[in-house]
């Protein structure tokens, strides 16, 4: 899809101040271009919000915040986790819609201005907006690899939500009812908040897609989904244990009970295949309830559970660094496929 020229934008009586918070914690080699990515927005009327979670490292991230002057404002508090000081901030954010930008990631300039753009097409405020994102890393600056995101149907956005974990909470713009309506994030969560409150908020506001790469995500060892793997693994998978004892036949694509089965089904593999055994068993049997076979259910179980096993037999034997090259890797080829095709 081509961008849409910035002076071609045309704001009409849509324009709402959009406020963009950026979390931080011992921030410092990444958090100048964060904010620089944030100000050149070419939307005219943002405020950009820094939230220092507790740096401990000799004042560095601060003296970065502090360096851009009245341009940003700036808020400090004890540590918390990312959640604790998105939270913090949205009490103090002015403006009518939400924007997270991670310190060590990047915006495109027309990132709000074109999805502000789109909210001016949906009526009623009951609309998020996500984009595409391209991942990098400092070894390769300028070369990113494009992850584009499927145009969901915002009746199957929570089923697909749970089967694909491809979304970047980066990408979003959020009206801030959203936090009125089913709360803020999980301050409980280590890696999950950002998804938890995706699909809490799925059942109330449709998620329309912008088919434009507007945020450009680093990947790079310091980051907590590798850090703190096996923490993050464990998160993860009750989170969709709970996202799929949740769902309802009306999440789920289909026409009949045998097509909402298959698709339950399909879900089944694709939680299996990434080690949520849990999650996985408890979609199957809601699918075997739907007609699908115990022998087919069988099948596919074995199915997917030899593709985990040999994922993590290959990685067990790998670097620390290959195993961050390898995921970086995974993470392209779950968002490169266009399109939502449920088989």
């Amino acid at each position: 899809m081509t961008s849409i020229p910035e002076e071609k934008l045309q704001y009409d009586d849509f324009s709402p101040l959009v406020t963009i918070i950026i979390p931080v914690f011992n921030g410092a080699a990444f958090l100048r271009g964060a904010i620089e990515s944030a100000l050149g927005q070419t939307y005219p009327k943002i405020e950009v919000i820094v939230v220092n979670d507790g740096s401990h490292d000799d004042g560095a991230t601060e003296h970065i915040a502090l360096s851009f002057g009245d341009r940003i404002r700036y808020l400090s508090k004890e540590n918390g986790g990312v959640s604790s000081a998105l939270n913090f901030a949205i009490l103090k954010m002015t403006g009518d819609y939400f924007s997270w930008l991670s310190h060590d990631d990047l915006y495109m300039p027309g990132k709000v201005s074109q999805q502000i753009k789109l909210l001016g097409k949906h009526e009623g405020g009951r609309t998020i907006v996500y984009s595409d994102y391209s991942i990098f890393t400092d070894d390769a600056m300028n070369d990113d690899v494009s992850v584009f995101m499927p145009g969901v149907p915002p009746h199957h956005f929570r089923y697909w939500l749970t089967s694909r974990s491809a979304l970047h909470g980066c990408s979003l713009l959020i009206p801030r009812t959203v936090f009125a309506d089913v709360g803020n994030f999980d301050e409980g969560l280590l890696s999950t908040q950002d998804y938890d409150l995706w699909f809490r908020a799925a059942k109330h506001y449709s998620f329309i897609h912008l088919p434009e790469v507007l945020v450009r995500a680093r990947s790079h060892e310091g980051q907590d989904t590798h850090r703190k793997f096996k923490a993050a693994f464990k998160e993860s998978s009750n989170l969709h244990l709970s996202f799929v004892k949740e769902l309802s036949c009306s999440d789920v694509p289909g026409n009949s009970s045998g097509e909402i089965g298959r698709n339950y089904l399909t879900l089944a593999s694709r939680l299996w295949k990434r080690g949520f055994k849990e999650a996985g068993s408890h979609s199957a049997g809601i699918a075997k309830l739907c007609g699908v076979s115990s022998t087919r259910a069988l099948v596919v179980a074995l199915q997917a559970r030899f593709v985990f096993w040999v994922r993590q037999s290959v990685v067990r034997f790998l670097s620390s660094e290959t195993k961050h090259k390898i995921r970086y890797l995974f993470s392209l080829v779950r968002g490169i496929q266009r399109g939502f095709k449920i088989s």
